[in-house]
């Protein structure tokens, strides 16, 4: 099979040609990687793969995180159930957000791989934080550049604090101590625009879900510029969404995208296995 790179709507590449079952042809990986850095969010489809597989292709990427607030794959720490139940209203990731910004060296990336579909809905929408950038009026760039952001996952998972605080409690990056439990845990402080640590493009780093406050301004103008710029980000021209088949798999970059997932199948069962790559302080 031959490689084939495939721009994906406004949002993101599909990936054709490939079989990630098998080791892969000479040039391959680098081309998937030249592709997820370039548009943020990489698809593949017709796709057969093991646990086993879906572990080793991550692997491809980096460090494996081991997710402190989804279930576990039973027999596969490394993946991360995404669930749906029949008779449950709400699910997973039905917001505009980008996983793992409450982190201090927030995660690369996902890779999403369809188990259990619905008949119908359930698809999954991009936004390119690149795209958002780009499109900033310059006013409204000036009022963001140079500026940081405080984020937060305590209003989202605050009944499971204690895991987090005690997950975070072990990162070796000098803002919070080692002793298990003891300390109070710092929220991270990113940014509001970054430099793409694999394409150097610049890209808007505020999220609704995660994202709580801007440094240096009062509360009400911390939540009417970030408003202003949620706005900005979820503009038609910004966004994509991926229809997931049998075989599908989305590999998307936290840094580069936001992501929602629509809540639009009540009463059929959708599972999903997400293993999520580590990343790096981002700047």
């Amino acid at each position: 099979m031959t490689l084939e790179i495939r721009k994906h709507g406004r949002v993101g590449a599909e990936i054709l040609g490939i079989d990630l079952s098998r080791p892969f042809a000479t040039g391959d990986l680098a081309a998937i990687r030249a592709a997820f850095a370039e548009h943020g969010v990489v698809f593949f489809r017709d796709q057969s793969i093991s646990e086993e597989q879906h572990i080793a292709f991550a692997r491809n990427w980096g460090e494996i995180n081991i997710n402190r607030f989804f279930a576990a794959h039973p027999d596969y720490p490394e993946i991360a159930l995404v669930v749906k139940e029949p008779d449950q209203q709400h699910n997973i990731g039905g917001g505009w957000h980008t996983d793992h910004s409450y982190d201090f060296e927030p995660a690369l990336g996902s890779i999403l791989v369809a188990r259990e579909l619905p008949a119908q809905g359930g698809a999954t929408a991009f936004a390119s934080m690149y795209a958002a950038y780009d499109g900033l009026p310059e006013a409204l760039r000036a009022r963001i550049e140079g500026r940081s952001a405080v984020h937060s996952a305590r209003h989202v998972f605050g009944s499971k604090a204690g895991v987090y605080e005690a997950a975070q409690d072990t990162r070796q990056d000098g803002r919070i101590g080692n002793s298990g439990a003891a300390d109070v845990l710092d929220d991270p402080v990113h940014p509001m625009v970054i430099t793409h640590p694999l394409s150097g493009k610049r890209a808007i780093y505020v999220n609704p879900s995660f994202t709580v406050r801007i440094q240096g301004l009062s509360e009400d103008a911390s939540q009417e510029l970030l408003q202003e710029i949620y706005a900005h980000c979820v503009k038609p021209e910004f966004q994509e969404d991926f229809h997931w088949r049998d075989g599908s798999i989305a590999f998307w970059d936290n840094r580069a995208t936001w992501h929602y997932a629509y809540n639009d199948y009540h009463g059929h069962r959708r599972e999903m296995h997400r293993i999520t790559i580590e990343g790096e302080v981002l700047r």
